[in-house]
């Protein structure tokens, strides 16, 4: 099975893609410099790291490449508007981009998958406020992964969006919930179970129906 995952440098994304690695798979890792450049943010990167590919083809996708800027931002006189488009840029289009300039590339494949990574704080049921850039970001890349759902259905194309955890990465922070390895652990379980019949489910990492 060919995996391609986006963000790979650290965090989740590497240890998705080390357990990819150590189940046998092929691994292609995306990140911003290196053997596998991709600039989520930049549709040039893009059109780039496709080509690199050639005329290979992609069993699972997994967009994790994200950004979190907005921590402990001022209601008042945070979030700036360049914050906004940045995290955005990053978190919506990037996941948009990358699924767009791949697909050729994952109809190529017997049962395509595309998994994405959003959060738990895209939910409208779980509001406590804060975090008003990368909550809107996660909830509109969640409306992405759903539509896209329905549009690649006719095509064969699963998709899931899913929520990590809290997890004890850079991004997470050392008092968040769980390890790397049990996120991980969780999630490519949820990536084997993705087909065609529950395209479109929004998954926390242990299997749990997220609230959307």
């Amino acid at each position: 099975m060919h995996v391609v995952i986006t963000g790979t440098s650290r965090g989740i994304g590497a240890g998705l893609a080390a357990t990819y690695t150590q189940r046998g798979d092929c691994v292609t890792g995306t990140t911003r410099t290196g053997a596998h450049a991709l600039d989520v943010t930049d549709p040039a990167s893009h059109t780039a790291f496709a080509a690199s590919l050639g005329d290979a083809s992609i069993d699972l996708l997994i967009c994790n490449a994200g950004v979190y800027f907005d921590k402990s931002q001022d209601l008042v006189k945070g979030y700036p508007a360049q914050m906004w488009a940045d995290t955005f840029s990053a978190n919506v289009t990037g996941v948009f981009l990358t699924v767009q300039t791949l697909l050729p590339l994952l109809e190529r494949a017997e049962e395509p998958k595309i998994a994405i990574i959003s959060s738990c704080m895209a939910s409208d049921a779980e509001a406590p406020g804060g975090s008003y850039i990368y909550r809107a970001s996660k909830a509109a890349v969640l409306n992405v992964g759903r539509n896209l759902a329905v549009d690649l259905r006719p095509r064969g194309i699963a998709v899931g969006i899913y929520h990590p955890g809290w997890v004890r990465t850079d991004m997470g922070g050392s008092t968040a919930d769980i390890s790397i390895e049990d996120s991980v652990a969780g999630l490519t379980q949820r990536f084997d179970a993705l087909d065609i019949s529950n395209t479109g489910c929004f998954l926390q990492w242990d299997g749990r129906e997220q609230p959307f």
